[in-house]
């Protein structure tokens, strides 16, 4: 990393859902192969539950955003420089996807075997992303910008089953509905639809920043 910019605004008032960053380089590639295999696990192991699978990935999505922000503010201790808004972008993230993880759990109440799951989730992915942050941190931002994508596609399938009647849609839980300061008669709907807003803002940030460290 050699520069620390401004970042891209957090969550961006007008957005295109149905979006993906073409490939460019050898980090692109290596970012969109990873999140093509995981999406495959996930679809393998999960297949329509999307609330449950909205449980195990949303731990995992909050770890990208702590683990930067730690690396980026250690840096800049280290050099003594200015991390112009990285670090607090970043931390808003994860505790965006945390509030994430938080109300999918009062939807879907997920069962031991998850939660155990949940637990070998986060610390493999934790292990992984922080070296994959010290060798390039171009690569991991790419990688979560690409996780996004997915979040998108799947909360988008999520609405379909809920539009289809196949998913009940159920009150909006508490805690949602003073997060999102949604209406009292708030939804399941209501619900996903900012949490998809969430991840289409994240990953056009974490593009953004990829971007900005590519090489000149």
């Amino acid at each position: 990393m050699n520069t620390l910019i401004a970042p891209v605004a957090e969550t961006p008032v007008d957005y295109e859902l149905d979006t993906h960053r073409n490939t460019r380089d050898w980090s692109d590639r290596v970012a969109y192969g990873i999140t093509r295999g995981l999406r495959f696990l996930a679809d393998t192991f999960f297949a329509k539950r999307y609330g449950n699978r909205a449980i195990v990935l949303e731990t995992v999505a909050a770890v990208p955003g702590m683990v930067g922000a730690a690396f980026i503010h250690l840096r800049c201790l280290r050099w003594m420089k200015h991390d112009h808004g990285w670090i607090r972008a970043l931390m808003q993230e994860a505790e965006n996807e945390r509030m994430h993880l938080m109300t999918f759990i009062e939807i879907a109440k997920p069962n031991l075997l998850e939660r155990v799951l949940v637990l070998f989730a986060q610390a493999a992915f934790f292990a992984f992303f922080l070296l994959l942050y010290v060798v390039s941190a171009r690569t991991a931002h790419r990688l979560v910008g690409y996780f996004e994508e997915q979040a998108v596609v799947s909360y988008t399938q999520y609405l379909e089953e809920i539009d289809a009647g196949r998913v009940e849609n159920v009150p909006a839980p508490a805690i949602a509905k003073a997060y999102w300061q949604l209406a009292d008669n708030a939804r399941l709907r209501d619900v996903v639809l900012a949490v998809r807003a969430d991840e289409a803002g994240h990953r056009d940030v974490n593009h953004g920043f990829a971007d900005e460290l590519r090489p000149a």
